[in-house]
């Protein structure tokens, strides 16, 4: 009877070793993507970097990604938290196409999510000309048309979060409000949402952070003018261009900008294995 239990650690042991044909392409994928960050820190023009962090285009820049970016998760936040419920707790007609419609900006190149935006929201757009006839309202080349562009290709990663923890969450303890006489709001507001509060809150992180790096659909519906609706990678772009070394400050404060917002909310409000 002692053979099996000497036996237990050896056996814990070979459970517990990886195999090379599974380490081997992990560590190539880890190397795949950790390399191009090590070398920009590598890159990085560190004797001037002060130099360049304080020009009044990069501040331009990220201030006007930061306030983009937030109005962009705000408003995911007042649109996709409903959006997500419906498709969680209604038998929708249509649901599945209505859940791929959702989820298409995730898979669509940005570029296109841009042209669709003109096509749609554009001066000659199927509601942008009656904006800009009856109101006036002109959203194209705008920093409201940032917002609106940062906030098409944001919101999904929201919605999915939120209708993920709608899923998880017990809805005995919604049905238990409505037989107390609380109305499918008030049990909405008081019973759902302190329930599927982390899953909002990783969505809108993920949205933020989405929003902050996005590019493609900025410039083509929104342009690149600076101070108005040059984002932080927009200005990555343009210093490309003539200034690499620029370029590679402009893109080392957002990275530090995505790790500190990743590190400092994950552990609260993303659960971790």
């Amino acid at each position: 009877m002692a053979a099996p239990a000497a036996d237990a650690p050896l056996r814990r042991r070979r459970a517990n070793r990886v195999p090379v044909t599974l380490l081997l392409p992990a560590l190539l994928g880890l190397a795949f993507l950790i390399l191009p960050l090590v070398g920009l820190l590598v890159r990085a023009p560190w004797s001037d970097l002060s130099e360049q962090l304080t020009s009044t285009e990069v501040w331009d820049a990220l201030r006007l990604s930061l306030v983009c970016a937030t109005a962009a998760t705000g408003v995911s936040l007042v649109l996709g938290v409903p959006l997500a419920w419906l498709l969680a707790r209604t038998e929708l007609p249509g649901r599945r196409v209505v859940r791929a419609l959702v989820t298409l900006p995730l898979v669509l190149p940005p570029v296109v999510g841009g042209v669709a935006l003109l096509l749609v929201l554009g001066r000659r757009g199927i509601v942008g000309s009656w904006l800009d006839s009856a109101f006036g309202i002109t959203l194209p080349f705008t920093t409201t048309g940032v917002i609106l562009a940062e906030t098409f290709v944001a919101m999904p990663f929201l919605v999915i979060s939120v209708e993920g923890a709608l899923r998880a969450a017990d809805p005995r303890y919604e049905e238990a409000a409505a037989t107390l006489g609380a109305s499918r709001l008030t049990a909405f507001r008081r019973v759902t949402l302190p329930l599927i509060a982390p899953g909002i809150a990783a969505g809108a992180v993920l949205a933020w952070a989405r929003a902050l790096g996005e590019f493609g659909a900025t410039i083509t519906f929104a342009g690149n003018f600076p101070g108005r609706t040059q984002t932080m990678p927009l200005a990555v772009y343009l210093a490309m261009e003539s200034d690499p070394e620029a370029a590679i400050a402009l893109s080392l404060v957002l990275l530090v900008v995505s790790v500190a917002v990743l590190v400092g909310l994950r552990e609260r409000w993303m659960p971790t294995p």
